[in-house]
């Protein structure tokens, strides 16, 4: 998806983004010498990133790759806006009737009419083939 005449990219993003470059399966390959943090174009090279938590509002992260010709002239830029979403299983684990967010139950399980923890029933019918 590069331009033509490009032979090199870089990487920016925001401060909530990891990004990691694959190059041919190996993590981090030499950056092109006298660019910086620039990195060869070539077939098999992948842009691997992730966000460690959930964003605070809509589109509120990026990571740009600008792409270089040869003798490092800027030729363009591509950039992608990201959202994290934070995913909770929230449950009545101490099974009060009341489903809380943070019960320190929510981690083990004990038996009992006192016992606590979540009971997941799980549907594994074909209803929907």
């Amino acid at each position: 998806a590069a331009p033509a005449g490009a032979v090199a990219f870089g990487v920016k993003h925001t401060e909530g983004v990891s990004v990691d470059v694959l190059f041919r399966g190996r993590a981090e390959p030499e950056a092109v010498p006298g660019a910086g943090t620039r990195w060869p174009l070539d077939e098999g090279t992948v842009l691997r990133f992730s966000m460690s938590r959930a964003s605070s509002e809509v589109n509120d992260n990026k990571v740009t790759v600008s792409f270089y010709a040869e003798g490092g002239k800027p030729i363009n830029q591509a950039g992608v806006f990201l959202t994290g979403v934070g995913i909770s299983l929230d449950v009545d684990a101490d099974r009060d009737g009341v489903v809380e967010k943070n019960s320190p139950n929510k981690a083990s399980w004990a038996w009992g009419p006192e016992g606590h923890g979540a009971i997941l029933l799980v549907s594994c019918d074909k209803e929907f083939p």
